[in-house]
């Protein structure tokens, strides 16, 4: 199956990821500049925020089309596998337990 077949939301991921990366680079440079602790600290924060958002942008759009299609026109082992990935993903994701 062919991932991101939507332009536009593979544009706003990584438009997301680069402004993350972005985010990142700020920070390796106030630690070098050695800037206070608490601003430091902040601005993990937002980006821990940042990428949990996109994750979760991520994970919408993989039931959306990835598990849609599998239930969709899969045989029941694809089926079967999808709902085991999603609750691997949703165990690691959302720290929610496994089956």
């Amino acid at each position: 199956m062919k991932h991101f077949d939507d332009p536009v939301a593979k544009k706003k991921l990584l438009a997301r990821l680069r402004r993350i990366e972005g985010q990142i680079g700020a920070l390796c440079r106030m630690v070098e500049e050695e800037k206070y602790c608490v601003d430091i600290l902040l601005q993990i924060s937002a980006a821990q925020g940042a990428l949990g958002k996109t994750g979760q942008v991520l994970l919408g759009t993989h039931v959306e089309t990835c598990v849609a299609a599998a239930f969709e026109s899969g045989s029941k082992k694809e089926r079967q596998q999808s709902v085991d990935e999603l609750m691997e993903v949703f165990s690691r994701y959302g720290g929610i337990s496994g089956r």
